[in-house]
Parts: C-alpha cells; structure tokens; sequence
C-alpha cells in the first residue's frame, strides 16, 4: 500500500510507465515542416481591467522547410529566460489562448547568436516579434515551423527563427515583446505515436482550456508560454524528465508576472491558480440586462511579480466555487461525499505538522479536484478526490499538507521536507520498521543513480549536489534520506526547532547554507563535515563493510558482574562520509554506539556489553549505500 502511494504526487510517474510499455514504438524526432497557413487572427483581444483594445498586426513569418537548419540544438538550448511578463486572455469555450508577453532572455552559451529560437505549443501560432530598451520598439523578422518534441503533449512545438540586428554576445541579454494565439484542447499525440493505450495516454496528458475547467502544467506538458530548448522525447530513456528538471533549475531565479482575462457566458469562474498560488477571477459582465445563463462576461485576475522558484508556470482555472474542508484544506470538487473523509484525514496528520514545523499553516492546502495523473505546484494538489481509503489519505496529505507548513526556494528542502514528513507518519501510523522499509525502498533507486568514485578515477556518472539538484531522486529521495540521517545525528528536538526557526524568517532562505547555521545553533554540534559531502556536493554513497570483530571478557569486580567489550572496525569504501548505528545483540538485549567513518578509511569503536554478545550489526537502513544497508555478523567467543 504504501509503496503505491509513494507515487501518488509524482507528476512523471505515470508517463515514464507509460513510456516503457510503449518503447516498441520509436518516436520519430525530424522536424517537420509546417503546412497550417499564415493567416492573423481577426478581432480585438483584451487583456486587462483597462480594457483598451491591442490593434492587430500581421506578422513576417512564413512556413519554411530550411528553417530547422538556421540554428542548432546548442544554440536553442543557449537562452536562460530571467523575466516574463504575461498578459493572457482566455476563451475556455473555444479553448481559445491569446497572449502577449514581454521577456527577457540570456545567452549563456559559449558563442554570440545571431539567431534566437522560441517555442509554443503547436496548436498555437506565432504573430509578431519586437525587440524592445529603446525609444521604440524594434520589429524583429522571423520565420516559424514545426518541430518535433515531446516537450509540448501534441508532441510539436511552433519554433519561430528571430534573425537579430545585432549579434547577441555570451552572457548578454535582451527584451523581447511577442503575440501569439491560437486553441489548447487536450491531446496526448506524443503517447499515442509511441504506442501508449488511448486511456492511459488521457489520463497523463489532461492539459487543456475548457469551460468545465482549466489546466496548463507547462514546460513537459504544453507549451503555453514561450520557452526555448534542444527538442526531447519520451523514447529516449529519461531524457525528458531530466530536461524538464534542468529547466526549472536554469530559470528559477526567472521573475514572473501575469495578468489574466478569462471571457465566460452564464456564471463567471471563481479563481485563477498561477505557479500554485490562487487569485479570486473578478466578473465584469457586459450586459446586465441579459438572463445570467446567457449574459457574456470578462473576469480579471492579477499575480504580482515574484521569482518563479523551482518550478515551470503552471495555471488552472476553477470554474466553481471551492468548499472549505477543514481549516488547513480547501477543495473545488462536486463530490459532497469525499469532503468528510479529507476533513478527518487532515485532522488526522495536524498534530504531526504542528509538532515538527510549527503550530499553524502558512497557507490553505488548495485541491482541484480532476480526473488524471495527480499533479502538485506548491501549496496546490491537483488529483481525484475518490480515495476510500483513510491510510493513503492521510500520507498523501502529510506531504501535501507539508507544503502548506514549510516554504523554501532550495527545492531539497522544499521537497525533501516533505518527503520526511511522509516517512513520519508512516513512522507514527504503522511503526518505525515500516519507515525504514519505505525509506530502504526509496533509498534503492537513489544507490542506483548516484556516482561510483573508482580510486584515483573520476566518477562513471554524473551526480547531482542537493543545492544544485534538479532530478527528484535527488531533491526528493536523497534529501529525505539525508533530513533522516540529520535527525538521527542531532535528535528530534534540535531538527524540530532548526525547521521551525528556518520557515518563520524569509531571510533564512536567502543562503542555502543557512539551515545548516541554524541546526549547528539548535544541536549544538559541529555538522560540517555531514553537509559537504551530502549537501553542497555529491560524493556518491558510503560502502561499508565489517572489516572485524573482537570481543575481549571483562572480569566481575566486588558486586558488579562482568561483561564484554566488543571491538568493532568498519571500513568505508565509498567517498562519502558516514555515521551509522554499530548494534551488539543477543536475545532480546542490544547496545548500540554511533560510529563515523570517514571516506576511504576504517574507523572502529568498542561497546561494553553485559551479557556474551552473538551478533553485530553495522547500519540499519536509515544511511543509504552503494550496496546494501544492513550489514551483520556473527560474534566467536571462547568458551569459558
């Protein structure tokens, strides 16, 4: 059970399955030309509570097969997005995108560009470009095609080719003003081409605009606001998971900015959702005359500028009022009868969250309740609001729940945090045994990711530090693994205090360093040497082994019976440091001691035991390696 509901909020769980039932089929990766024609749309588009019309424009851009042999994949991956600012105006019930926005973007490759490329979904059509820091805007030329990614669901992007004026040197950036339009209705063309069952491939791919409700989960999903990247694809192992992480690290020190109009007829929508944050839709109905189930409208909503964070834009539009579960939870959902089970289930993980991060929330958790993969942006769950099941209710929202508890921009914190908080309920709900069985579980795929340092030799694989992590084997189960080794390092109280401390000061998240200022100041404890080779870099996982054992008989002395002192050396093969429980056992009676062991080196302690000690174990799965994590053996002793 718990394993199932382990993936429960990964977005990419579902697509990956997906994808190795249908790796028969090859994903065809040429670029294709376009063939939809160039015609501008017609009319007026509004885009915020002034209401003042954007004047239509028709554009340079034509089909062009030669287009995809203008620029290379190392220069369309060469441009960081730093700013957008979006203005969109929404028709839902014609799945209708018109949008105009203003970025700005970074050339951080190697060599000036002359050319620059963006990319839409490619339901969507380019209109015009204008290069903007002047005294007037520039109008920049370009030509647009499709390409083939898996990027965008329709498995297309509409690439626009802009030939700049003037070269854009390394390091430099520009602002660029843009307009594009066109429809985003639900598609899994990029699932379907590789094989993948027609109900599976709608129930991962949900994106679309729709009256009942919308969806855009962004870069990896749909295209629907300009982007820049090397096509990828589902067919190529886990190319695009990984391409969809190092995206969200490159821009999330990005700042965003969007302004929202949503056009409707009867009753108006009742909230936006950006980048996990919700804002009321304000209804300016242009008849008042008319019948409300007739009368036309326009609802607004503004999101602030602020940093994009870890994560690609994300907005969903509700088109009904939400009903309010709990204090701690509210939902959009139809669905009267599951209210009560979510109610009792939140009620049920409180005091956990409480005692670990703080008496009270710092937002509302916010579910919409959809048909699809489960989704989650923050302080947002998107998923079925169908379980019947009280237990995988309540681990599910322990970690949703996390998120509306614990804030960070350093996503090991953001999410491992979550994560942990996970494996403590599972902890207060079913014993601490079946904790370390899910966290063995997930520490397994991590021994299978992480670097192997050969002696003197560079690592056979990349690895991923957690400041700078962008795969969630890493920023997920790696940082659970290492908030649980903290914890058995510093105990409960010194790690409760620290994250309380780091989350009701914005300034803490200011240093990714200063959690491990602030757990030093709670512990009491010198944890450097635990955060260079764990956090700020990736040094792979210990490899330990008994190396041996020696037990030596302590002789009686007045009325104090005698005992034994077992001598145990560990040796670490592995370029991370580690400290694990060293246990003596026999019958029910154990002792245990802490033990470090630095990399590449042995180290060994001595543990008095009261009656003949029979075994030793050497960790107890709560410290990941590169093989296994339990370790024992037998103790010889000789016959008195």
């Amino acid at each position: 059970m718990i394993l199932r509901v382990a993936r429960f909020i990964r977005w990419n769980c579902l697509l990956a399955g997906i994808v190795t039932l249908a790796a028969a089929a090859p994903a065809q990766q040429q670029p294709s030309p376009d063939t939809t024609d160039t015609t501008a749309p017609h009319g007026t588009v509004l885009f915020d509570s002034s209401q003042q019309p954007v004047p239509e424009t028709k554009h340079s851009g034509i089909a062009n097969e030669d287009a995809s042999a203008t620029i290379s994949d190392v220069d369309r991956a060469a441009l960081t997005f730093t700013v957008y600012d979006l203005d969109a105006h929404l028709v839902p019930a014609h799945a209708q995108l018109v949008m105009r926005a203003h970025v700005s973007v970074r050339n951080d490759g190697t060599r000036p560009l002359t050319r620059i490329a963006f990319q839409i979904s490619s339901t969507l059509r380019w209109e015009r470009f204008a290069l903007l820091g002047g005294a007037t805007p520039v109008t920049v030329s370009f030509v647009q095609h499709l390409i083939d990614t898996d990027a965008d669901h329709t498995g297309q992007a509409q690439e626009a080719i802009l030939t700049l004026p003037q070269p854009l040197p390394p390091g430099a950036s520009i602002e660029i003003s843009t307009f594009y339009s066109g429809e985003i209705d639900q598609s899994a063309k990029r699932l379907e081409r590789i094989g993948a069952p027609a109900i599976q491939a709608a129930f991962a791919d949900w994106d679309k605009l729709a009256s009942q409700g919308s969806g855009l989960r962004g870069y990896g999903n749909v295209l629907w606001y300009p982007t820049s990247s090397a096509p990828v694809f589902l067919g190529d192992g886990a190319r695009l998971f990984r391409a969809v992480g190092q995206e969200k690290l490159r821009q999330s020190t990005a700042t965003i900015r969007l302004r929202l109009a949503v056009e409707y007829v009867g009753d108006a929508p009742d909230a936006a959702y950006f980048c996990g944050e919700r804002e009321p839709l304000m209804p300016l109905s242009e008849n008042v005359n008319e019948p409300v189930v007739e009368a036309p409208g326009l609802a607004i909503a503004e999101f602030s500028i602020r940093a994009l964070g870890f994560r690609v834009p994300t907005l969903f539009i509700a088109d009904r009022a939400a009903t309010s579960v709990s204090p701690l939870v509210s939902a959009v959902t139809d669905r009267s009868e599951s209210v009560p089970l979510y109610a009792a289930a939140s009620e049920k993980v409180q005091p956990l969250l409480s005692d670990w991060l703080g008496k009270t929330p710092l937002a509302t958790l916010n579910i919409l309740d959809r048909e699809g993969q489960p989704f989650e942006d923050g302080s947002l769950l998107v998923a079925p609001m169908s379980s019947r099941d009280a237990a995988d209710l309540s681990f599910v929202l322990a970690h949703s729940l996390t998120h509306a508890w614990f804030k960070s921009s350093h996503v090991w914190l953001d999410e491992g945090v979550a994560q942990f908080l996970s494996l403590l309920w599972i902890e207060q709900a079913e014993g601490r045994d079946a904790a370390i069985r899910q966290l063995q579980h997930q520490n397994t795929s991590l021994a299978l990711v992480e670097p192997f340092f050969s002696q003197g030799a560079a690592p056979e694989v990349e690895g991923q530090s957690l400041i700078h992590a962008r795969d969630e084997v890493y920023y997920r189960t790696k940082a659970a693994a290492v908030l649980w080794m903290l914890r058995s390092i510093t105990g409960d109280e010194p790690l409760k205090q620290a994250l309380q401390l780091y989350r009701r000061d914005p300034k803490h998240d200011e240093d990714p360093k200063q959690f491990q200022t602030l757990l030093e100041q709670t512990s009491h404890k010198n944890l450097q040497w635990f955060f260079n080779d764990w956090v700020y870099r990736d040094r792979g996982l210990p490899d330990l082994s008994i190396v041996s054992v020696t037990p030596r008989e302590l002789p009686s002395r007045g009325d104090k019976a005698g005992g034994w002192l077992v001598a145990v050396e560990v040796h670490n093969d592995g370029d991370a440091v580690a400290e694990v429980p060293v246990t003596i056992r026999s019958g029910s009676l154990s002792a245990t001691e802490r033990l470090r062991i630095p990399a590449r080196a042995s180290a060994s302690t001595r543990i008095v035991f009261e009656t003949d000690p029979a075994e030793v174990l050497l960790n107890d799965g709560t410290v990941p390696e590169a093989g296994s994590s339990n370790h024992s053996k037998q103790v010889v002793v000789r016959e008195k």
